[in-house]
Formats: structure tokens, sequence, C-alpha cells
């Protein structure tokens, strides 16, 4: 019996006003509205289920997105999702090598992130017509099966199929960091009672941002410790914003708060500076996270290769969507490196704990120095939020990804037309350092 076939693919810029708050607010992003391209898939089927997938953004840039998303509908429109899923390593294949929509990548920035959005929405519809929650189908599948869905092109001499296959193989949920305990916009009164009620909730693994001001981070840090306590985990995250040596300096500054790793600690792209970072702060005992802005397997793969992350942080929405996640799994799995995703934003925690759940079950079944980020906001928005019990994920139990989001959410929150955003109209500004450089060139020539 045939899956149907895909008529229709919706596309709408959906934003939330989280800077108002500056929740997920760090040292480069201060004023980020999380918000995401949000992709409906429907399809000729009777029973009229469709696919939900999304792109994370943070507010202005959303549009860029959303156009990529619709440059690729022509190529999706029309296929049958037999076709799909019989051979989903080679559609996705299709799509990411487009030959000239690749050209504004290639397998990475708007066009990849686009790819995202539409990838999900066809595995949670997969896992809507079997009727299963993601991880489960997932953790259900024929390891032949699985594997057939990796496009193993530019890492095969690191991770070939045969090795994928042979790497293959809830009570108490899966474990859990929080984040939103301390973001960089956030003054100290509120982190420590942010911190003291999570302590409360069962958390024992937090997260604070540092980067802009060193003697502002040591004494966030010695706030957050002073509540946590040493026998809970502490991890620090820079989101880009040093070069190497500061890095290097800074963290060796705050060595003495215990931080098991510092994240993003200079620019994405410098997989060599992030080597030289992690050597440098070995007798630290201090190691490096990074991945969330990583935007393909090949990158993944050079990182892994040349040992400038001791942590992996896959995201859901960055690389083109599960398919591209698997082939990273594996790749961590084959060496060793453990996997702590990247959540927070939007619906970014409702994605990944179907990514986590489905690694421990099949991949790299081992719960030892392992967790997820996970951040308190948005949940609200969604049909089926993710739940946190004494600082774990709950295995989701409804069919799909946990991608679809309340319908009167969409309505209030669409940009630019959504009563709120009409109700609120946000002129555009320059961004901080833009300004900045105005204010120079105006002092200038006077």
């Amino acid at each position: 019996m045939s899956l149907g076939t895909i008529t229709e693919i919706q596309v709408r810029d959906i934003r939330f006003p989280t800077s108002k708050e500056s929740h997920g607010s760090d040292a480069v992003h201060k004023d980020p509205d999380y918000s995401a391209a949000y992709v409906i898939i429907k399809t000729d089927r009777s029973d009229g289920l469709c696919g939900y997938g999304l792109a994370f953004t943070l507010g202005r840039g959303t549009e860029i997105v959303v156009v990529a998303v619709k440059a690729f509908i022509p190529f999706v429109t029309g296929v049958s999702l037999d076709e799909i899923f019989d051979d989903f390593a080679s559609f996705w294949r299709s799509l990411v090598n487009e030959s000239q929509l690749r050209w504004i990548g290639p397998e990475k920035g708007a066009i990849h992130t686009a790819l995202a959005g539409i990838i999900n929405a066809l595995w949670d519809l997969w896992a809507r017509i079997e009727g299963k929650p993601l991880w489960k189908l997932l953790g259900d599948m024929d390891p032949e099966k699985l594997i057939s869905t990796i496009d193993f092109h530019h890492i095969d001499d690191a991770l070939t199929k045969e090795e994928a296959l042979e790497q293959y193989v809830l009570k108490h949920g899966y474990p859990a960091y929080i984040t939103s305990v301390g973001w960089l916009g956030y003054n100290q009164d509120k982190i420590q009672n942010l911190c003291q009620k999570a302590l409360a909730e069962g958390w024992t693994r937090f997260k604070m941002k540092v980067g802009v001001n060193i003697e502002n981070d040591i004494a966030r840090a010695s706030t957050i410790r002073d509540v946590i306590g040493w026998e809970n985990d502490l991890m620090m995250d820079a989101n880009q914003v040093w070069n190497v040596k500061d890095a290097i300096s800074n963290m060796k500054k705050l060595a003495r708060f215990k931080p098991k790793f510092i994240e993003e600690p200079t620019h994405p792209d410098d997989i060599l500076g992030h080597a030289a970072i992690a050597e440098a702060l070995i007798s630290e005992g201090i190691g490096v996270a990074t991945g969330e802005t990583c935007p393909n397997r090949v990158m993944f793969k050079q990182y892994i290769q040349g040992k400038g992350l001791q942590y992996c942080q896959i995201d859901s929405c960055r690389m083109a969507g599960l398919n591209e996640v698997f082939a990273v799994l594996l790749l961590a799995a084959k060496f060793q490196v453990p996997v702590w995703p990247h959540a927070g934003g939007l619906g970014l925690c409702e994605m990944v704990q179907h990514i986590s759940i489905f690694d421990y079950i099949s991949v790299s079944p081992t719960l030892e120095n392992k967790a997820t980020e996970y951040a308190s906001h948005l949940h609200e928005h969604f049909l089926s939020p993710a739940l946190v019990k004494d600082g774990a994920y709950l295995a989701p139990q409804s069919p799909g990804y946990s991608t679809e989001m309340l319908t009167s959410s969409l309505d209030e929150y669409e940009y630019p037309n959504g009563n709120y955003w009409q109700e609120n109209k946000v002129e555009p500004r320059p961004p901080d350092d833009l300004a900045r450089f105005k204010r120079r060139r105006q002092q200038n020539n006077k």
C-alpha cells in the first residue's frame, strides 16, 4: 500500500520576543528572538497526516531561511513517500547537491539550514505514519535500513558503511543539563534564584555563559558555585567570542571553578584553534565542546580526527536533518567521543531528546559522561512539549518528532502579520557594532 505523495509544502516565519527578558543572551548574541522557519508537509493520504519540521533562527534572517525553503519546494512536491523512504540517502543527496542551489553553500549556511526544516518534517511524517515517537521508529528500524539513510560521501575515509553497521547495534530518563539559569543578560540575583530553583527541581548539571568581561565571568561563576556546590557539574559557553590566546588565558582564570568544559571558545570554523585550546587546557582538566554551529558531517569529521573537541554537540537544526545527524553520531561513537547535544532555542529540546534516546539505545549504549542540554523556554507552544523530571528528559510517547506547534501560537507569532507583531511593531535597528561604527564616523567628521 502506497504511503502517499507530497502535494504541498508550507513554510511560516515564526518569531518569539525572547530578547525582552534576555532569554538566550550570550557574549555574541545579546538580543536573540527565538524563531524558526516552520515547515508543514502535506500529502494526498486519506488520513490527512502531515509532517512538521523547523529550522531554528534568532529573529532577523528568518525570512532568508523561509525563502531558501521555498527554493526546494519544486524538488520535493510530487515525490512519493515510498520513493523517499526506500532510498532516503539518495533523496537527501539530490537536495543537498542540487547543482545551482549548492553554490550558495555548499552544505552550510541558510540553504543547508533550510533543508533541516524539510528533512525534519519528513522524519516527523514517517514516525506519524508508523504511529511511533521518532526515537522508537529509529530504535525499531532494521540496522541496514537505518544506515541506508546516511550519505557517506566525503566521510568514508573516517567511517565506512560497513563500520557503521558494526557500530550500530527508560525508566529514569536521559540525563540533561540546564542552561536557562545562566544567560549573560541575567543579573546576579536572578542567577542565584534560578540556580536555587533548579536545585530544588533535581538538576545536577548547570551551564553558564561567559565571554564579555572576565571579572564579571568570575563573579557569576562564584555565585553559581556558591549555590550548586562542588558536587554538581558546571559547564561554560563563550559562544565563539574569544580568539585562541584569550580563550586559553581566560579559561585558566576560570579553572578554579572546575568547569567540565568550555563550549565554543573561539570561531566555530577554527578547528586548529579549538585543538590548540584543548591541548592547553588538558592540565586544568577542562575539555572543549563544540558543534552547535558546525554545518555538516565533513567538518565534524575534521574536528573529531583533529582532536578539536572532547564533547560533540550536534544540533538538530544546523545540519541538513537527521540523515546527517546519524553520520555524526556514528563518527563520534567510533572515535569514542561523548555526544552532548545542543538544545534550547525554539523546538530544539523537543527534537534532540529523540536523538539522544536513540543514540543511547542503538549507537552508544551508555549514559556515562553524557547529558543533553535543556532550557525552559517556549515549550508551551508545542502539542507534545519536552518533559523533564529530576534533571532528566522523559521519553516522549506521542507519534512523530515532537515538532508540531499549536495553531494558536503560529497565528499569534507569525512575522510580520501575526497578532503579537501587529500589536507590537518593531522598528529594525542596526546591530550594536554597526551603531558604534556610525557614532565613531560622526565624531571623526566633526
